[in-house]
């Protein structure tokens, strides 16, 4: 019997990009949501694309899917960045369902064509809100802000704090609807880049949580084993859209530069350019590298070594669009020319976790055999 071929998830990331790139700049000018490209997203199979084919997923790798949105950030780095956010919360799902631990949204994904929304990295390790405890759960309130894709979402996986009157200070992780009673999707994303990522202020006013709803408790403001997968998972997914994005920045530059390569300040610009890709692309590689395939098993040394190369990525991303602009003189600094644009977008890698001076600050506690992520007192 024949063996059916294999999805070639990054063909079809490549065939959808060319589409999503058309608009991007007056999406990008008026603030508009990538908001059409989530049915097609869905159509493709995409949104899908990780979760088994025991569930009627695309049973895609982990890999796949990080070229992937490498690819998708070349061609439409706010789609790429949106999509992330859904495709790092199905992989953590996979990631528990690979190790024997529960993984109930899979089917779901599949079933109702979910689009997941994530508010993990602003809250990080104390969370924010206030949440009280009633009759089979909890109201929680709280604005989460980031909450990348949410126009199109569905379910929000979020956090709140609450103070156990046994076990003191926790930090609740559930998941809500985003047509809950009590959620409202705001209209304030107005930034510097990225801006067709529909990252609202996501809002729960006395949002009922029930007990069932609830997947983790942990300590307010310590490290729990849990951020040593998500963010092993997480971050070469995130952190592929802005190889993309200083890949074709790169592209754009030299296509200006090739009209007068005899400069020679041109020439070491362009140089810089290449090499600070050259580092990006491979710090990213490692990233994935780490994963192992969701095979591995988290480790603090694993996250620390996750966190250093996302800060190199981060800045060396940085540095390849911004010697793009230097390499297309004048011409990039109009916004026709896209390197305008992506200097922005590339510009948001900074905000995920950690932040560079953090994350420096976390790997020398750790290297000195400190608790990375004490807290000041």
């Amino acid at each position: 019997m024949a063996t059916q071929a294999a999805t070639d998830w990054v063909a079809i990331a490549s065939e959808l990009g060319g589409g999503f790139e058309e608009g991007a700049a007056e999406r990008d000018e008026q603030d508009t949501f990538v908001g059409e490209h989530y049915e097609l997203l869905k159509d493709r199979g995409m949104l899908s694309a990780l979760v088994p084919a025991e569930f009627g997923g695309g049973g895609a790798s982990y890999g796949a899917m990080a070229e992937v949105l490498r690819v998708l950030g070349r061609c439409e780095p706010s789609t790429a960045l949106a999509l992330s956010m859904h495709q790092h919360l199905v992989a953590f799902q996979l990631y528990n369902h690979r190790h024997g631990r529960p993984a109930p949204l899979l089917p779901r994904v599949v079933g109702e064509r979910l689009v997941l929304v994530s508010t993990g990295a602003r809250d990080w390790l104390e969370s924010n809100g206030s949440t009280v405890r009633v009759e089979d759960g909890f109201r929680v309130t709280a604005r989460k802000a980031f909450a990348s894709g949410s126009p199109a979402g569905n379910l929000l996986l979020t956090s709140a704090p609450y103070e156990d009157p046994s076990a003191g200070w926790q930090v609740l992780h559930f998941a809500v609807p985003l047509t809950a009673a009590g959620v409202s999707v705001g209209d304030d994303w107005r930034v510097h880049g990225m801006r067709a990522t529909g990252s609202q202020t996501v809002s729960l006013d006395d949002v009922f949580v029930p007990d069932a709803a609830v997947s983790l408790r942990r300590p307010r403001g310590a490290w729990h084993d849990v951020w040593s997968t998500i963010a092993t998972v997480a971050l070469p997914l995130v952190m592929g859209v802005y190889v993309g994005v200083a890949e074709r920045a790169s592209e754009l530059a030299l296509s200006f530069a090739r009209s007068n390569p005899s400069a020679p300040e041109l020439q070491w610009t362009v140089g810089e350019m290449r090499s600070s890709l050259a580092v990006a692309r491979v710090c990213w590689s490692r990233m994935v590298e780490l994963v192992e395939e969701l095979e591995f098993e988290p480790s603090l040394e694993r996250t620390d070594e996750t966190l250093m190369m996302k800060s190199q990525v981060a800045a060396q991303t940085l540095r390849t669009v911004e010697r793009a602009m230097e390499a297309s003189a004048g011409r990039g600094f109009y916004r026709r020319s896209g390197i305008e644009r992506l200097l922005r977008d590339v510009r948001a890698a900074h905000y995920h976790p950690l932040p560079e001076k953090e994350q420096v600050r976390f790997s020398g506690r750790f290297a000195l055999g400190l608790d990375p992520v004490e807290i000041p007192g």
